[in-house]
C-alpha cells in the first residue's frame, strides 16, 4: 500500500509540473526563428526579441481563455494535492477520495478546454498581422504536447482517486 500511496503522489506531483510547464513556457506554437504561446511572442533573429500579446491583436479573445483555464488547471491540481493530504490522514479506513477526485477532474477539464481552443482556434491565431514575423508556417511545439500529456494524466489520477479507497 506504501508504494501504491508514493507512485500516486508522484503521478499528481508530475501532473502539477506538466501543467505548470505547459502553461508558463514559450513553446505553444514554434517556427524556425520565433515561438509563442498564449503569454508573448518571441523572436530569434539575432537576439531574442519577445512581445507581449495583448488586445491589440484580433483573436486575444481566445488567448484570454487559453489562459484562464490554464491557470484554472494548474490551481485546481494544486489544490486537489492539498485535499489529498489532508483526507489521506482525516478520512477513516475503506473511505474513498471523492473530493480529491472531483478536484482533479476538474482540473482535467480545464486543461482539455484550453489545449481545445487552442486547437481550434490556432489558424486564426497566427494568421493576425500584428505578429512581427510569420507565424502562420510554425506548428505544435512541446507546451502544447505538454498541456495534452496533462490533461491524461490528470483524467488517469481522478479516475484513480475515485476507484482508491484507504486500505490499512
Amino acid at each position: 500500500m506504501l508504494i501504491l500511496l508514493a507512485f500516486i503522489i508522484v503521478f499528481h506531483i508530475t501532473s502539477a509540473a506538466l501543467l505548470f510547464i505547459s502553461t508558463i513556457d514559450n513553446a505553444w506554437w514554434v517556427g524556425d526563428n520565433f515561438s509563442t504561446d498564449v503569454w508573448r511572442m518571441c523572436t530569434t533573429n539575432t537576439t531574442t526579441t519577445c512581445v507581449a500579446i495583448t488586445d491589440q491583436f484580433s483573436e486575444y479573445q481566445s488567448l484570454q481563455a487559453v489562459q484562464a483555464t490554464m491557470i484554472l488547471s494548474t490551481i485546481f491540481c494544486c489544490v486537489g494535492f492539498l485535499v489529498f493530504i489532508l483526507q489521506l490522514f482525516r478520512l477513516k479506513q475503506g473511505e474513498r477520495f471523492v473530493l480529491t477526485s472531483i478536484i482533479q477532474l476538474l482540473s482535467c477539464l480545464c486543461v482539455m478546454i484550453a489545449a481545445s481552443i487552442y486547437t481550434d482556434r490556432h489558424e486564426e491565431l497566427h494568421k493576425s498581422g500584428q505578429y512581427s514575423t510569420e507565424v502562420s508556417k510554425g506548428q505544435y511545439g512541446y507546451s502544447f504536447v505538454l498541456a495534452w500529456i496533462a490533461f491524461a494524466f490528470t483524467l488517469i489520477s481522478g479516475v484513480m482517486y475515485l476507484v482508491l479507497r484507504k486500505r490499512k
